[in-house]
């Protein structure tokens, strides 16, 4: 069991893992915005809420480059049975040994009906097309999750944007089409 998690800005831990169709690699997203979310159990009413809710804004969250990956200690084969069940078209990823939950902070002690239990925690971390931790989001409810994952995926980029374009070496001024433009530039 592991109390590490992940901050922004962190290398996201490569994986390979079997899915209900196949194998998931993360550095073979490279260039892409992933989303990886951890569930506790396929086909139970919060896991389904929030895998539907992935679902629905499935094509809202590619347009702007983002793709989507379940993970959870379930086999294959209950991964393909949900599939099916749900209609998911995004990759969902069997971990049963819970080695890649614990290894992104979301496999730990947790509080269910007022006991202390160790399983999954329900969490999303966001990984940049460098392969960085760009969200961290740990203990979510599975009931408006997506919501508040586009919130603040939407808040980082404006931010991003916000900072403007790097400055050229030598340059007082900010590069526009690869030229140094502004006050006493080259």
């Amino acid at each position: 069991m592991s109390d590490t998690r992940l901050s922004i800005g962190d290398t996201a831990p490569d994986f390979t893992a079997t899915t209900d169709q196949g194998t998931f690699t993360l550095s073979e997203q490279r260039g892409k915005h992933v989303i990886l979310y951890f569930y506790p159990a396929a086909m139970t009413p919060g896991c389904t809420t929030e895998a539907c809710d992935f679902r629905d804004s499935l094509d809202a969250l590619q347009a702007k480059g983002y793709e989507v990956v379940g993970i959870s200690k379930d086999s294959p084969e209950k991964l393909a049975q949900f599939r099916e069940a749900e209609g998911l078209t995004f990759s969902l990823v069997s971990d049963p040994e819970t080695s890649i939950q614990e290894t992104y902070g979301a496999w730990g002690e947790k509080m269910n009906y007022g006991k202390t239990i160790v399983g999954s925690i329900r969490s999303t971390i966001v990984v940049d097309p460098e392969g960085k931790v760009e969200l961290a989001l740990y203990n979510v409810k599975a009931t408006g999750h997506v919501a508040r994952v586009r919130r603040e995926a939407r808040r980082r980029r404006v931010a991003t944007l916000a900072k403007g374009p790097a400055p050229l070496a030598g340059c007082r001024a900010f590069r526009i089409g690869g030229r140094c433009r502004g006050s006493g530039g080259q």
